[in-house]
């Protein structure tokens, strides 16, 4: 099975520029987890999105790549059975002209 969460909109603060820390901008983020589906052992995405929602919230994180490794870092804890894992975070706003993301891909396959 894949989950796919899209567009997922965020208000936090987030970043290492000094007005990044003074105002909540708006970060976007995307995940897609492919998961083995067995004896009704689903994953409940509202769950996902409130984790992630949280995290990125309370943390405030300085970096995308903090923020990125820790979601995966949790998602992979609570749910044993994701196979594979892609986290896309966004900052639609903090250039004029370009959306700015970092993304991580995890597969259980490659550990």
């Amino acid at each position: 099975m894949t989950i796919h969460i899209e567009k997922l909109d965020i208000l936090a603060i987030i970043g290492i520029l000094d007005f990044e820390r003074k105002r909540p901008q708006r970060v976007v983020v995307d995940v897609l987890i492919d998961y083995s589906y067995r004896d009704k052992q689903f994953i409940n995405y509202v769950e996902i999105i409130s984790i992630i929602e949280t995290m990125i919230i309370d943390k405030k994180y300085l970096l995308l790549e903090d923020a990125l490794l820790d979601i995966r870092d949790m998602l992979l804890d609570k749910y044993p059975q994701i196979i594979n894992l892609n986290l896309k975070i966004s900052k639609p706003d903090i250039i004029d002209n370009a959306i700015v993301a970092l993304s991580l891909y995890y597969s259980s396959l490659e550990h």
